[in-house]
């Protein structure tokens, strides 16, 4: 081979090697997102089933049944509301009319199974995606 032959070869090599880490780079992180939904989003069948995602909303009063590590509530976001499972231990912010993020996929049955729960950390702050989903909710009405 000419020198011509050898450099257009190490070029040639060089690229696929930079495109061949740019696919599985852009895999990996479209693999790792997690899309944030609401109850009434999750119900007209705009979740992904099977695939991790956050829900967001207010537990609903009346609604904790409490089994040692197991817990079942549901969550609205004052239009429809979707039963959460969990197993675990619960954030001590964590209660009736509380609004939560929670992480984790949908079952068959329409029951998200929660991997992790997050509450709100004082009086004034709400996750934005939240009171997002609660604003637009209420508005239309």
């Amino acid at each position: 081979m000419t020198k011509r032959q050898n450099r257009m070869t190490l070029v040639a090599l060089l690229v696929f090697g930079v495109s061949l880490a740019g696919y599985f780079g852009i895999k990996a992180f479209n693999e790792n997102l997690l899309y944030f939904f609401t109850p009434t989003d999750v119900l007209e069948g705009k979740a992904p089933k099977g695939k991790s995602f956050r829900i967001g909303g207010l537990v609903q009063p009346g609604s904790i049944i409490r089994d040692d590590l197991l817990v079942f509530f549901t969550l609205t976001d004052n239009k429809k509301t979707i039963e959460i499972h969990f197993e675990g231990i619960l954030p001590d912010l964590f209660r009736e009319g509380q609004g939560i993020v929670a992480t984790g996929s949908l079952s068959d049955e329409n029951v998200f199974l929660a991997t992790e729960v997050l509450a709100k950390h004082d009086e004034n702050y709400m996750p934005p995606e939240v009171a997002e989903a609660l604003q637009n909710s209420s508005t239309k009405e």
